[in-house]
């Protein structure tokens, strides 16, 4: 039986950064990584975004080096279908079963599905392989309709009518773009950045299915509209895979796997980071969050603990987005419903406070400003009594 010092289940960003961290605390003990992936750890983010707006930039450049860089033995391929506890192993798919020392959960998340045929171009977009797929099918000639007005979903529809698809139609269930986190103004003019590259925009309306229909794909959506297009994407959000932490007997609350501060899951060989992780944060009380920073920072910190450390985890993840050539970053509790104060610096940058009801300030949005995740994050561990006086601590 294979048998590691350190195993993580997950391939993605968590697993390069926690191989990392334990690599700086403990130079000699082994690392195994199992991985359902069919690729080498590589950077979601661009498969997204840079991947489709840089020709200089290749899916090389996105492979993380994770093996060469730590030594870790990484195994592609991997399906761990059960972890047991008492005996400190987890078994794989096809019954070969691996022992372990310290266990790091990062099994990330699973597209949401809805009904379709299965066919490759109803994409459920999310790993490195659907890239591939996507921009095999985003020929000229090609009508794409992307289900899902989330980041993913704005992303793909973004980068689509970037590389000259003949169409692309956006589906999303809210009436303007990001309204459940952009003040109206900034969503009126960000859902105008679509339409003004040539995005169709279906508004108020879900998915209900794809079916299909001779060569053509249909989306039926809940009013019974049919959309007919020759590649369907499918980015209505995802569900973080918390099977194993719950068949295992660990706790899992709100679609989260419960960690401490150390994000020590209630085993105490076990811990968990990355999408699956709920956490206790300073600024947001126990969460969970699904972005790149966290998958980075909760990948380190556990990575860290595991070889040894006793720093608890206190990093307050940003989340950042970039559309049309115009970025925005985030921290905190951004929600529209809250009250806000936007404070303008120049025709193309803002920033925006979102206050609770004593206008304390518990989220940060900047558009088009350069390095103000640091300044935000400051601002949530301390903010002012009085909201005006945050119109100058970001500029």
């Amino acid at each position: 039986m294979q048998q590691y010092d350190y195993l993580i289940i997950g391939g993605g960003q968590v697993s390069d950064d926690a191989s990392r961290a334990i690599r700086e605390l403990d130079a000699t003990g082994t690392i195994g990584v199992l991985s359902a992936d069919t690729d080498q750890p590589y950077s979601r983010p661009a498969l997204s975004k840079k991947l489709w707006i840089d020709p200089d930039f290749t899916i090389e450049d996105d492979m993380m080096d994770t093996a060469q860089d730590t030594g870790a033995e990484i195994t592609t391929g991997a399906r761990v279908i059960s972890i047991d506890p008492k005996a400190s192993e987890v078994e794989l798919a096809g019954g070969a079963r691996v022992a372990y020392g310290r266990l790091l959960l990062a099994t990330g998340a699973d597209p949401v599905r809805i009904g379709a045929p299965d066919d490759e171009r109803v994409v459920f977009f999310r790993t490195l392989e659907d890239y591939r797929t996507l921009r095999r099918l985003a020929t000229p000639e090609a009508r794409v309709i992307v289900l899902g007005g989330g980041y993913i979903g704005q992303e793909l529809a973004a980068a689509l009518a970037g590389v000259g698809v003949a169409k692309v139609t956006l589906v999303h269930s809210g009436g303007l773009l990001a309204e459940k986190r952009f003040p109206t103004d900034l969503a009126r003019r960000y859902t105008r950045m679509f339409t003004e590259h040539g995005v169709e925009l279906v508004a108020h309306r879900r998915a209900e299915r794809v079916e299909a229909e001779g060569d053509d794909l249909v989306a039926v959506l809940d009013d019974g509209t049919r959309l007919t297009a020759d590649v369907v994407v499918v980015g209505i959000g995802a569900k973080p895979r918390t099977e194993l932490a719950e068949a295992a007997g660990l706790t899992v609350e709100d679609g989260g796997v419960v960690v401490d501060e150390h994000l020590r899951t209630d085993d105490a060989a076990i811990w968990a980071a990355g999408d699956i992780a709920r956490y206790p944060d300073a600024v947001l009380g126990r969460t969970q969050s699904e972005h790149i920073d966290q998958a980075r920072a909760s990948g380190r910190a556990a990575g860290a603990a595991m070889a040894g450390s006793e720093e608890p985890y206190t990093h307050t993840p940003f989340f950042y987005s970039m559309v049309f050539g115009h970025r925005w970053e985030a921290v905190g509790r951004t929600l529209s419903e809250l009250d806000v104060l936007e404070v303008p610096l120049d025709d193309d940058r803002l920033v925006v406070y979102y206050l609770d009801e004593s206008g304390r300030a518990v989220g940060v949005l900047a558009w088009g400003v350069e390095d103000a995740v640091d300044e935000a994050r400051a601002v949530l561990a301390d903010p002012p009594s009085d909201p005006e006086q945050l119109r100058d601590r970001i500029r």
